[in-house]
């Protein structure tokens, strides 16, 4: 089994090879790293993509916006991810961002991933009728588990989720409240024994 470093670093050069800015390679490595980490098949899908890539271009998407609708050809999934993960805080207030075409999205994922690191919120993706749900790039949720290649998402969209607590007020303070038991009363020993006490100043 290949270590997630190699496949870093395999990514990340393979990236430079197929005319990619050593900036975007770096980026790449890492997002792959954290599809395969996640049982997502990363490798698989970025081969695929640089073979079709040698054959047919892609358009690049540098500005997003609210609706992003290709010209003629879909969507490179590096060169969007890459923007999107760049834009992402002027992109919170939208609430919500689709894409038309996105060649290869699973290659999209990790970028939207990690840019919910940035924001601090929860993002959902949705790529057809596949849902995901990124946590703070900490863990990938989702019921999509086909290991094979995702050509093409027809409609891709983002929502910015909001920061909610799962629990009401009441739970909180029936646990809180279970909590203070731990708590120990502050006496004339323990005042005593604490940190510093008892010690002379011979200045």
């Amino acid at each position: 089994m290949k270590s997630l470093s190699e496949i870093d670093t395999v990514s990340k050069r393979a990236t430079r090879a197929a005319g990619f800015s050593w900036g975007i390679a770096e980026e790449v490595g890492k997002n792959i790293r954290l599809l395969e980490m996640f049982g997502f098949p990363g490798i698989k899908n970025l081969n695929y993509y640089y073979k079709i890539r040698n054959e047919k271009i892609f358009e690049k998407l540098n500005l997003i916006n609210k609706e992003n609708k290709r010209t003629k050809l879909e969507f490179c999934p590096i060169i969007a991810g890459a923007s999107f993960m760049d834009q992402a805080r002027s992109l919170e207030n939208l609430n919500e961002i689709k894409f038309e075409k996105i060649a290869y999205p699973l290659l999209f994922l990790p970028f939207v991933s990690r840019a919910s690191e940035i924001l601090g919120k929860r993002l959902s993706l949705k790529i057809d009728e596949k849902e995901f749900l990124l946590n703070f790039n900490n863990c990938i949720y989702s019921k999509y588990l086909n290991d094979g290649i995702l050509e093409v998402g027809n409609i891709i969209s983002i929502s910015f989720l909001e920061n909610l607590d799962s629990f009401n007020e009441n739970e909180w303070n029936q646990l809180y409240k279970l909590s203070e038991d731990t708590f120990v009363e502050e006496t004339d020993s323990l005042k005593k024994g604490a940190a510093g006490a008892g010690l002379t100043d011979n200045d």
